[in-house]
């Protein structure tokens, strides 16, 4: 697969991944659960979230010595 459409299309499912699961947190925070309730998604949320964007460097970005 060619290197950019490998960088586009990682950072864009990356980004959408992002954008939704920070959405459902949002939601569930703001809504009946209140901040406390939606609490422990949230944390869960922003390390999924980490973890897509550091696989995505690791993937896409980082130079390897191969």
């Amino acid at each position: 697969m060619s290197y950019g459409i490998k960088l586009l299309m990682g950072l864009i499912g990356t980004a959408l991944l992002c954008i939704f699961v920070g959405g459902l947190s949002h939601s569930i925070s703001t809504g009946f659960a209140g901040f406390w309730g939606g609490f422990p998604f949230m944390v869960i949320a922003i390390i999924v979230c980490g973890m897509a964007i550091y696989d995505y460097w690791d993937e896409c970005i980082r130079k390897r010595k191969d």
